[in-house]
């Protein structure tokens, strides 16, 4: 029989952030956008979803999480898909520091 003891732990420990989002169990709708939606009306959703982000207690790993996955849609860590987009152009625009 084989000595579990020795497999490597899950990998839970590197999403379990994720289980105490103030989002957890809500509609994922409310944070990615249904197509063709545009104007006031994904104004509006984006200010519902970043006002459940600002008050989570996950934000910085949710945010840290989206940049470095480049995460393409929905609002995560209280940044939109083209807020995100504009940090990750700035950070390769940056020199390298030596």
């Amino acid at each position: 029989m084989a000595d579990t003891r020795r497999l490597p732990g899950p990998n839970a420990d590197l999403w379990d952030w994720q289980m105490r989002g103030s989002c957890r169990g809500m509609d994922s709708a409310f944070f990615f956008h249904p197509d063709g939606e545009r104007g006031p009306a994904r104004a509006r959703r984006e200010a519902r979803a970043k006002a459940v982000c600002l008050t989570c207690p996950v934000l910085e790993m949710c945010r840290r999480h989206a940049l470095a996955v480049q995460e393409p849609y929905g609002i995560w860590g209280g940044l939109s898909e083209s807020e995100r987009d504009s940090i990750i152009k700035a950070r390769k625009r940056q020199p390298a520091m030596a």
